[in-house]
Order: structure tokens, then sequence, then C-alpha cells
């Protein structure tokens, strides 16, 4: 009888001390890059712009970690074609309230520090140290705004205290044949970081784990005080290219306290697999499959969480409507997600991905497809395994993703068949923020 109510103080205790770290934690999260690989869906946007799951943008899972994790003094450094990322975080997260302690900065580079735009992800942070020391904060988390994960980062920052680090790299293990598109770190058994090589040609694997590595996820854990000494020395390197994991962290493993949190400590969730949910939908064909296993019956990510919501901009919208229910006109989605404003008029849509605003006009056929906000699709067209950008009006009759080589002539086709449909590809004109 004794046993249950120890328990209830020690789990509260622990979530006290979680509270407290997080409360004196501000997040730098880093989203000022193009995404190039995404090629023309980042002509007009950053990467943690596009949108993403029929509702979000991409930068929308870093910031939900963040409020859900207790973390609500946040910094968002853009550059690159920021204006659709700016409007979205001003509408979307402006809920954060000064009186609490609670806001999000818009960090533009601003050359604050210099003549020079952000020339790194460490000059990004470095650049605004002047936001990071008004704001006091005991911790810093440096974060990527362009990857799709659900974290409690309170459970990183608990970890990074009671081991006494200077820094915490979150990591995960990957197949080795991947793990050259990222940080490669080895650890010793008591979680240090004993190496760190960014994005090497043949990656070093895990010792006993034949055939795996173990790769940094672009999120950091810094005492405050040791970040900017670390900002500052490398600033004052020549020969740097002030970048985290080319630079800072191998300096910072070589002489400090640099250990290693598991991703799979402070994973929210994992449904129906061991691995942790975590994509860099980096890729045409990333960015599809991504979306395109949100359609299944289970999917990994699990966006009907009412404990770790996603939080975004809610555009006031209607309900989708599906009108006519004739032989060979009926509108119908199978196996697919549907979003507000959408009007699937006797149409029919088959295992596919639809944004808001999205009208498919009778006898079209949609299959295996993501089709984002504001398109137009007209009678007739046939579309297949197919990425259409925001603002496209497909003309009555088109078929594409059924002939490579035809659709090479005016389209994007990708190495696994997945078609890129843009409104300049289709001679729209588009004047308006995306």
């Amino acid at each position: 009888m004794q046993t249950a109510p120890a328990q209830n103080d020690a789990s509260a205790g622990f979530g006290r001390f979680i509270s407290h770290l997080t409360h004196g934690t501000y997040a730098m999260v880093l989203a000022g890059g193009r995404g190039s690989r995404l090629l023309q869906l980042t002509d007009w946007r950053a990467k943690p712009a596009v949108p993403f799951g029929g509702k979000f943008r991409i930068i929308d899972f870093t910031l939900s970690n963040c409020v859900n994790s207790g973390i609500r003094r946040i910094g968002v450094a853009t550059q690159y074609k920021a204006q659709s990322l700016i409007r979205h975080v001003q509408r979307g997260w402006s809920f954060l309230d000064g009186r609490f302690d609670e806001q999000i900065d818009l960090l533009p580079a601003q050359q604050q520090m210099g003549d020079n735009w952000y020339q790194g992800t460490a000059d990004a942070v470095f650049q605004n140290l002047d936001v990071l020391r008004r704001n006091h904060p005991r911790y810093v988390m440096v974060l990527a705004g362009d990857h799709i994960y659900k974290m409690d980062y309170g459970r990183m920052l608990a970890q990074h205290a009671e081991h006494g680090a200077d820094m915490t790299v979150a990591c995960m293990e990957v197949p080795v044949g991947e793990a050259s598109s990222f940080g490669v770190m080895g650890v010793d058994d008591g979680q240090r970081v004993t190496s760190f090589l960014e994005k090497p040609a043949d990656p070093p694997g895990i010792p006993g784990r034949r055939g795996r590595a173990l790769v940094s996820m672009g999120v950091y854990v810094f005492n405050a005080d040791f970040l900017y000494e670390q900002l500052i020395r490398d600033s004052d390197d020549p020969n740097s290219s002030h970048d985290f994991g080319k630079n800072l962290i191998p300096h910072a493993v070589s002489c400090h306290r640099v250990f290693a949190h598991n991703f799979a400590d402070s994973c929210v969730e994992m449904v129906g697999t061991d691995t942790p949910y975590w994509r860099d939908v980096g890729t045409i064909d990333a960015y599809w499959e991504a979306n395109i296993e949100l359609t299944k019956v289970t999917p990994e990510l699990n966006m009907y969480d009412e404990v770790w919501p996603i939080w975004t901009h809610q555009e006031q919208l209607p309900p989708a409507k599906f009108v006519f229910d004739d032989a060979g006109r009926r509108g119908m989605a199978v196996d697919s997600l549907v979003s507000g404003g959408d009007i699937i008029s006797g149409s029919t849509v088959k295992r596919s991905l639809l944004f808001s605003k999205v009208h498919v006009h009778s006898y079209a056929e949609v299959e295996d497809s993501v089709i984002l906000p504001d398109v137009d699709i007209g009678r007739h067209a046939k579309l297949r395994r197919v990425v259409i950008d925001k603002h496209c009006r497909i003309p009555p009759g088109m078929t594409i993703g059924f002939d490579a080589e035809e659709d090479r002539k005016r389209f994007h086709v990708s190495e696994k068949g997945i078609t890129l449909v843009t409104p300049d590809m289709l001679g729209q004109s588009i004047h308006f923020i995306r």
C-alpha cells in the first residue's frame, strides 16, 4: 500500500524537474534553407514552409515539439525566400503570450554581426547572440526546422542535465548505406561522444551492430554560456565554414563533455514499429512517400493524437464535399485524406492526400497522388503518382503519370517515377505569396 504514493511522488518530482529545465530553455529553429533537392517545389518558398500532411507546414512539427515539451521561448532564423514562412508563423503561432514569458521571434538575416548573410548553421545562431542573451536562458536548443517527427525535448534536457554535459546531440540508428547524408557519431558505453564525422563518404558502423550507423538528427542542447563561447571562438576562426556539423561539434567533441541522446528515449510514440518515426522529406520521392504513407489504415505518424497535437494556422474553410452519385460519375474518395474546402465532384480519388481548397471536377481520376492547396483538376483529367504544387490548374482531359517520357517534356519525373507539376511548368503565372 505504500508503493503507489512513492512512485507518484517520484513521477511528480521528475515532472517538476523537466518543467524547470524547459522553462529555462530558449529554442533556436534554423529555417533558412532552400532544400534544393525538392527542386521546383522550393522555387518560391523555403523547405520548412513546404506544405505537409494535408494542413500543416514542415516547420509546424518542430515548433509543436517545442510547445508540447514546455519550451515556449522560440526563435526562428529565416533567410531563403522567407515571406511564405514568416506569414505562416505570424498567423499560426501568435497564440504564444508574452505575459507568461512566451514568445516566438522571427529572425531574418539582418547582418547584425558584419556584412554577411548567414554563412552556415553556426553563423545563423552567432548572428543572433543578442537575442539569446536578452532572454537569459540556462540552456539553448538548436533545432532543424525541416524534419517530420514528434519528440519530447524535455527528456533530452533531463539527460543533458543529469550527465553534466556541455552539449548533447540527439541521434538515431540508420542503415550504413544511408549514413553518408548525416553526421556520423561514435560513442562509448556511457553515451559520451568520442567522434563525429560530417557526411563521410565511407561511414563507420556501430560496433556489434552490423550494417547500422549512429547519426545526428540536427537536434542539439547546449549550456548557454558554453554555446556563446563556442560560437565566438568559431566566428574568429578564418578557416571555419561556421557550421555545426563540420566545425563546431567536432571541436567540442575533442575537448569538452559532449553526450549522445537516443531518439528512442524521447520519441513521443512508435506505432506498429520498433523504429522511432523521423523523416527528412528532402527529395520529391521522400516527400511523396511520407505524405502517401499517411493514407494507410494505421500510419506510423499519428496525426490524431490529442496528447501531442501538431499546431498550425487554422484557415476557416467549409467541410469537404462529395457530390453526384451516378453510374460513371460518382464523387468518392477511398483510402485517402481530404481537407477542408475540397470538392470531389463526380470524380474518383484513390490512395491520395488532398490539401485544402482542391476541386476535382467530374469524370477526373486521381490515384496515389499528393495535391497541394488551391488546385483545380479539370474534367476527364487523369493523375497518377504525382505531386501537384499549389495553385495549379490542370486542364480538362490532361493525363499525367502514365507516360514518363511524355511527362519529362513538360514536368519533372523523379528517379522513382513521381511526377512534379508546378504552375510554371503549366505556363500559368502566379503573382502572390506561396
